[in-house]
Formats: C-alpha cells, structure tokens, sequence
C-alpha cells in the first residue's frame, strides 16, 4: 500500500484531470470522478481508503459534506428564488416528496429492502445539484425559461434533500431502539430545533464578526470556515445528525443578510468545495465492492428507469400543474434530473452506521447510488440535446454577449445592443459599476465571471460571444481562454488595453486566445472612455440604397467610431482590428459619435 501523503497527492493529480477533462468535454466533472474511483479503488486495487485514512474516512466526509451544503446554502438568497416562479417552489415540496414515495415503494418491491431503508434510499435520491446539471445545460441549451427552472430546482432541493434524508435516518435511528413513535418525533423535533437553533446563531455571530470588522479582512475566510465546521460539529453533539441542518440554515442566514458581503467567503468555499468534491468522488468510488454491484445487478436498472419515466415525471407533472408551462417544457423538466456529490455523500455518511445497527441491507446504498448517479448522468447527457431539440424548447441560435465589465462605456455597449433585442449580461467584480448598471434596468453578475460560482449561476441563455472590455487587462484575457470553449475562438471579443500599445510583441498573448481586437488597431479602453465621459454616445444608423456606408463614413469622417453592425438577418458584428466590414443597405451601424453631431 501507498504511504498516507503519496495516496493524498495522486488522488488531487487524479481530481485535477477529471475536472480539466470535463472542462474540454463540456460534460458533468461527477461521471469522469466517477470511473476514476472505480479504476482506482475495486478494478486495480491500488486505493484502499479504508486502509489509507482509517478512522479519519467518515469523519473527513462528513466535515466535507458540512463545507458542501454551506457553499450551496450560501446561494440561496430568498428574494431571488421567489422570483423563479411558482414552478421551483412546488418541485423543492410537494414535488420532492413524491419522489420520495414513488422511489421508496420502487426500491421496496426491487430490492426486498426493509421500508426504513427504502424510504432513507428515497430521500437520498431526491438531490439533482448544480454542480451535474449546469454543465448539461450548457450543453443542451434549453429556453431560458426551462433552464432557470432546472438551475434554481438543482440549487435549493441539495439542502432539502440533505435535510430529508437526515430526518429519515434519525426516524430509523430512534425507531429500531424500540422506542414509542412519539418519541420518535420528540427526537425528530429535537434535532430540528436544534438545527434551526444552532444555525441561526452561528449565522448571527459569523455575520457581526463579518460586517462589523472585529477581525481583519485576511482572517474572514478562516473565521468562516472554522465557525462553520465548529457549529456543525457542536450540533450533531447536541442532537445526532442535526448539523447538516445547522449549516444549511447558517448559510441562508448569511445570504439574506444585506449588510453582510458574503462574496469573498463565497469565492474562498467555492474553491474548497471543489477541492473537496474533487477528492470525495474519488475517494468514495473506490470503497465501492464489485461483488456489491454484482448484487444489485440489473434490478439496478429497473430503478433507473421507474426514476427516470415515473418519479420524473410525476414530480413535474405535479409541481406544473395549473401553471403557465407547456407539454413541450415539461417534457424536457421531465427528462433532466442528473444526482450528483451531496446524494453520493450522504448515502456513504449513514451506510455504515446503519449496517452496524443491524440493517445489513444498507451495504447496497453506496454502490445503488452511484449506479443511479452514473445511470442519470451517462442517459441524460447523451440524449438531452436530442430531446430538446425534438420538443422545440432549444434557444435560436445564441446572438448575445457575455460583457466583461459594467464600468461606462460597457453600460453605452450593452444599453444600444438591448434596444435592438440582443440580450446582454454585464459581470464585474466591481459593486459600484454593478450598482450603477442595474439601476439602468441591464442584466448584470456581480463576481468574477470565470470564477466556480459563475459556473453555476451565470445565466448564459441567449448568450453567443463575449466582449472583454474591463479596465484590467487580465481579467479580459483569462475570460477570453475561459470561454473559447463556449463560444469558440470566432466568438470572442476583447477590447486592448492601454498597457499593451506599450508592450512589446514578445510580452502579449498569441491572438487566437486573447481573441480578436475590438473597433481597430489603435483602439483602447482608455480612449472609449475618455470619449464617454466627453459626452460622446452610440447612436444607430440604418443604411439604404440612397445612403450607404461610403457617405456615413464620408458625413462623419473623424467624429466617428463605428462599434456594430447588425445585418439584415439579425446578426451583430463588431469592427475588430484587420477585418474590413462593408456594411450594404439594410444593415444597421452603431457608432460612438458626439453628442452635437444630430442623427443621420
């Protein structure tokens, strides 16, 4: 066997190429960890997990559980989830619940499992995550409406599930020390308020120590991370596996606070969360027996597809009904629910402690799970697109533009594309430009637009190129690699900097990854925006037969930078350095042009 620090270090080299991998692939990072664990641990042999970290295993899983929903917990601003619509609300209720029924009855009859065990399997299932489903999405392309949907569903039901889940072991914890059903519940209710208590206090103290600067800046993500572990911790002390409940609920506490910036703590556990994803895939795929897998066989199958053509569907059939969403969408709402980290962490958290009370069936939890993880993502990724475009709720083809940036001149950009139907988001890390930009009525993402969090929760429906022009220089250039993949190479956009008429040609980055050049050779930002702030604006002008664009350029000659030009079929272009447009009748050209000079 490996030593301990060898074992650690291959299993981060191993979560590092998955994630990559699926990075290339636009596929889930969840089904590459998957195989990977599988190859590590039960086909080679070579991961023992049990043998490397001994004691230390589940108590490192349930700590990384606990940073996992607090992460997600800390999305889960209330405002924004009612402003997803009815639709959301019911999937995360009534919705959860009968999936809930319809796959512990399944998992009952399929498997001759004890109703207890069933109905915690049934609980541990209901999680679909965002971490499965955003990567699909971008893949397939839903409207905007069903992508919303699907988004919100897989971000709010993780603590849900989470939550069910806990709720049911501790029912089978209580109920098989022969205890009376009422007190059953006085335990149920005890690890809830508990939970509820203990959240809602750790939030209370993080978000004083955050917001009233009782501690320097440097030490907030430490703070944060420590607070968070110890609440947990103290919780399932007080009451046995009240803590995922206790850090669900600290970290919505914290997201609807305004006075609190969670942004930092957010970046820092999206970071850890990653890491932390990375290596428990791994970890806990090869603790799986091949024998155990052998066992479910394809009874395993079965459960798949009940999950996939009934509790499915009956969980949208339910939380649609009544409401403004056609056969079409929830066809595709019925199709894609991908599980993912939080359902294969949890199954593994209570596996063990229940087989050691005397429910031997509980073995076939982890090994049931991934194959229903495995079986969701392998189906859905494959045949999602497909189905889309069969139901006719795909996105036309994407025409708008992800702007790096909200500073004055993005804000110009991004209000004349609006005019002209383009939909156009505007991400910054900068709270005042952002401020600035939503009270001009422009979508906009507040954070770092590569960063894990705008994975998730960047909107990127309708969007089909990206305009770098923030005022720092490398901020454009790595969204300009970042989103290559997304947009392709043609797709992107970057406006030059100041810094790099300066540079020499061996300082600046090839071409083809920075993107090309917007609006010409010698334009910077620093030149548009000192022409903003003279008052110049963009302003759009249709050609005709009897107004061509030799006599616009002719009308305005210097007193004119021309941006855009939209053709007859919808499609915009901006000028870029060393590609000459000829703009013919029909099209419409936006120029930056002062403010003196009246219309064409």
């Amino acid at each position: 066997m490996l030593p301990l620090e060898l074992s650690l270090a291959i299993v981060l080299i191993i979560g590092t190429l998955c994630q990559w991998l699926a990075w290339r692939v636009r596929l889930p990072a969840i089904l590459f960890l998957l195989v990977a664990g599988l190859l590590s641990g039960p086909v080679s042999g070579w991961l023992d997990p049990d043998a490397v970290f001994g004691d230390l295993l589940m108590p490192m899983v349930s700590l990384s559980v606990a940073i996992i929903l607090f992460e997600g917990s800390l999305t889960l601003n209330i405002s924004e989830i009612r402003g997803v619509g009815r639709v959301v609300q019911r999937m995360i209720s009534i919705g959860a619940l009968v999936t809930w029924v319809i796959v512990a009855v399944a998992t009952h009859y399929l498997f001759d499992f004890s109703w207890q065990i069933s109905a915690l399997f049934g609980a541990v299932v209901i999680v679909t995550g965002p971490t499965v489903i955003v990567p699909m999405l971008r893949s397939v392309r839903p409207t905007r409406k069903v992508a919303n949907i699907l988004r919100w569903e897989g971000i709010a039901i993780d603590p849900i599930g989470a939550l069910m889940a806990v709720m049911t072991y501790e029912f089978i914890l209580a109920s098989s020390e022969g205890e009376a059903l009422g007190h059953v519940f006085l335990l149920f209710f005890q690890t809830v308020f508990v939970g509820l208590g203990a959240g809602l206090a750790s939030g209370y103290v993080l978000g004083k120590l955050l917001s009233r600067d009782w501690l320097p800046e440097y030490l907030h993500n430490m703070a944060s991370l420590a607070l968070v572990l110890l609440s947990f911790s103290a919780s399932n002390a007080i009451a046995h596996e009240s803590g995922l409940l206790t850090v669900t609920v600290m970290g919505m506490w914290l997201a609807n606070q305004r006075s609190v910036d969670i942004h930092p703590i957010l970046n820092f556990k999206e970071h850890l969360s990653l890491l932390l994803i990375s290596v428990l895939f791994v970890v806990l795929a090869a603790r799986i027996n091949l024998d155990q897998l052998a066992e479910i066989g394809w009874n395993a199958v079965w459960l798949l597809l009940a999950l996939q053509f009934l509790a499915r569907p009956a969980k949208v059939l339910v939380s649609t009904l009544g409401l403004d969403v056609s056969w079409r969408e929830r066809g595709l709402l019925a199709w894609i629910a991908p599980r993912g980290i939080v359902a294969a962490a949890i199954s593994a958290l209570f596996a063990d402690n229940l087989v050691a009370i005397g429910y031997e069936e509980a073995a076939l939890l982890v090994p049931l799970t991934f194959t229903i993880i495995i079986g969701t993502v392998v189906l859905q990724s494959a045949t999602s697109r497909f189905i889309a475009r069969a139901l006719k709720v795909t996105e036309p083809s994407p025409r708008g533009f992800l702007i790096v940036g909200a500073n004055a001149f993005s804000r110009a950009v991004a209000e004349a594309l609006k005019e002209h139907d383009f939909r156009c988001v505007l991400a910054d890390s900068s709270r005042e430009d952002i401020r600035t930009a939503r009270m001009a009525g422009l979508e906009t993402y507040y954070g770092n637009p590569v960063s894990e969090h705008a994975e998730i929760h960047l909107d990127l429906a309708g969007v089909g190129g990206l305009l770098a022009m923030s005022r720092q220089r490398y901020v454009n250039v790595i969204a300009a690699l970042h989103y290559r993949q997304d947009f392709g190479p043609r797709r992107i956009y970057r406006l030059a900097s100041d810094l790099s008429r300066r540079q020499s040609e061996k300082h600046q980055v090839t071409q083809g990854y920075r993107g090309s050049q917007l609006f010409g050779e010698e334009v910077t930002y620093g030149d548009v925006i000192r022409l903003v702030n003279r008052g110049w604006e963009i302003r759009s002008t249709r050609l005709t037969e009897e107004f061509s664009w030799e006599q616009y350029r002719v009308k305005h000659g210097e007193n004119c930078l021309p941006l855009f030009v939209i053709d007859g079929k919808g499609w915009v272009t901006p000028f870029t350095a060393g590609e000459s447009l000829e703009p013919t009748a029909g099209c419409t050209v936006l120029s930056l042009l002062p403010d003196d000079i009246p219309d064409a």
